[in-house]
C-alpha cells in the first residue's frame, strides 16, 4: 500500500500588528495579531479580527492577548494557539489537511538567537515540519521587486507596528542593517497619550490607530490635506462625554519625537553603508515599506531631510508577506533563507 504525503507550503508574515498568510502566491489570511483565551481553561477562544474586536472588551471569563510586542513573540503560548488557528482556518478555506507544512517565516533582522529559537518553536509545534526563516527587510525587498541577488546596493526602511526595520542588501544579503524598537505602535501611544494630556480625553488603543490612520502626518503642511478628525470619548476628569476634532498638523507635532527617532536611525544605517552601495543608494533612492510608510509627508520629509529620493513601496502593508511568499517559492535559490 503506498502511503502519499502532501507538503503544503505556506509564507507567514508573524507582524506586531497583523499576521498575514500566503498559499499559492494568494494572501490568504491577513488578520491582526490578536488572540482571545479562556481565563479559565486557557484555550483558543477566538483569533485574529474576531479577536481584536473583543480587545478592551472583555469580560473576566475572556482575556485577549497580543502575543508579539516590539516584533518578537512575549507570549510564546499565546503565538502558538494563534498561528495554529490561522493555520486551521487556511486549511478549512482551503479544504487541504496536512500532516507536514513547509513554512517560511519573516523575522526582525534585530532578532536575538532565543527571539529565533520562540518563532521556530511556535512553528514547528503549530504543524510547521520544514521550517525557514528570512530577515524582514530582505522580504521586504523582494516583495516589490528588487533583484536582492545583484552586486547592487538598495536600501529597505521598514516600518511595522514593532519595530523599524533599515538595512542595506546586496549580493543576496544584509550588508549593514539597523532594527530599532520605534515603530506604528509607539505613534498610536503618543496620540493616545497626548489626546489625555492636551484635551482630557481618555482614548483607547483602537481609537487611536483610526486617528493615525485618518489624520496622521509626517509634517505640518501637506498639499492634500486630510479633514480633521473627530473624535468621541469620555472626559478623563467628569466622565461626561467629549467630541474633539483633531488636526493633521496637531498629529504631527505629538509624534514629532518618535518620527526623529526613525530619521535619525537611517541616518546612521546610512554612515554605515561602504561607499560603493553608497553611491547605489543615492542612485537608487530609499525604499519605505511596512505600514509606517503609508504616514502621510514621510517620503517628502526623509527626502527633504537625506537628501535622497525615497519611495513608498506599491502596496507598502503587504511587502513583507508578498516576499516571504516569493522566498517560500525560490527556497532552493536563495542562500539567505535560514533554516
Amino acid at each position: 500500500m503506498g502511503f502519499l504525503s502532501f507538503t503544503q507550503e505556506i509564507a507567514v508574515d508573524l507582524g506586531t500588528a497583523n499576521t498575514i498568510i500566503i498559499h499559492n502566491n494568494k494572501i490568504v489570511i491577513d488578520e491582526p495579531s490578536v488572540v482571545a483565551l479562556d481565563n479559565k481553561t486557557g484555550k483558543l477562544f477566538a483569533v485574529g479580527e474576531k479577536a481584536r474586536e473583543m480587545y478592551g472588551k472583555e469580560h473576566e471569563g475572556i482575556r485577549t492577548v497580543r502575543p508579539l510586542s516590539d516584533g518578537v513573540i512575549g507570549d510564546f503560548n499565546a503565538a502558538e494557539l494563534m498561528l495554529r488557528g490561522m493555520i486551521k482556518k487556511v486549511s478549512a478555506k482551503n479544504h487541504w489537511f496536512s500532516p507536514s507544512l513547509r513554512m517560511v517565516v519573516c523575522i526582525p533582522s534585530g532578532s536575538t538567537e532565543v527571539e529565533i529559537r520562540a518563532v521556530r518553536d511556535s512553528s514547528e509545534h503549530a504543524g510547521g515540519r520544514d521550517v525557514y526563516m528570512i530577515y524582514e527587510p530582505m522580504a521586504a525587498a523582494l516583495g516589490i521587486g528588487l533583484d536582492v541577488l545583484a552586486p547592487e546596493g538598495n536600501m529597505i526602511v521598514d516600518i511595522g507596528g514593532g519595530t523599524t526595520e533599515i538595512a542595506v542588501i546586496s549580493l543576496g544579503g544584509i550588508v549593514s542593517n539597523k532594527s530599532i524598537r520605534v515603530a506604528g505602535d509607539d505613534l498610536t501611544a503618543d496620540i493616545q497619550e497626548h489626546m489625555g494630556r492636551a484635551h482630557n480625553v481618555r482614548v483607547g488603543e483602537r481609537t487611536a490607530e483610526l486617528i493615525k490612520i485618518n489624520v496622521g502626518s509626517a509634517l505640518t503642511e501637506l498639499d492634500d490635506a486630510p479633514e480633521d478628525y473627530v473624535v468621541h470619548g469620555p472626559n478623563k476628569m467628569t466622565a461626561l462625554p467629549m467630541e474633539v476634532p483633531v488636526s493633521y498638523q496637531e498629529v504631527c507635532h505629538c509624534i514629532e519625537k518618535s518620527i526623529s527617532k526613525i530619521e535619525a536611525a537611517v541616518l546612521n544605517a546610512l554612515e554605515n553603508t561602504p561607499p560603493e552601495l553608497y553611491a547605489d543608494i543615492v542612485k537608487n533612492g530609499v525604499y519605505l515599506t511596512g505600514g509606517g510608510a503609508l504616514l502621510r509627508g514621510l517620503d517628502k520629509r526623509l527626502t527633504d531631510k537625506i537628501g535622497i529620493q525615497f519611495h513608498v513601496a506599491e502596496d507598502p502593508l503587504h511587502a513583507v508577506a508578498k516576499g516571504t511568499g516569493v522566498a517560500l517559492k525560490n527556497i532552493k535559490h536563495f542562500p539567505f533563507l535560514k533554516r
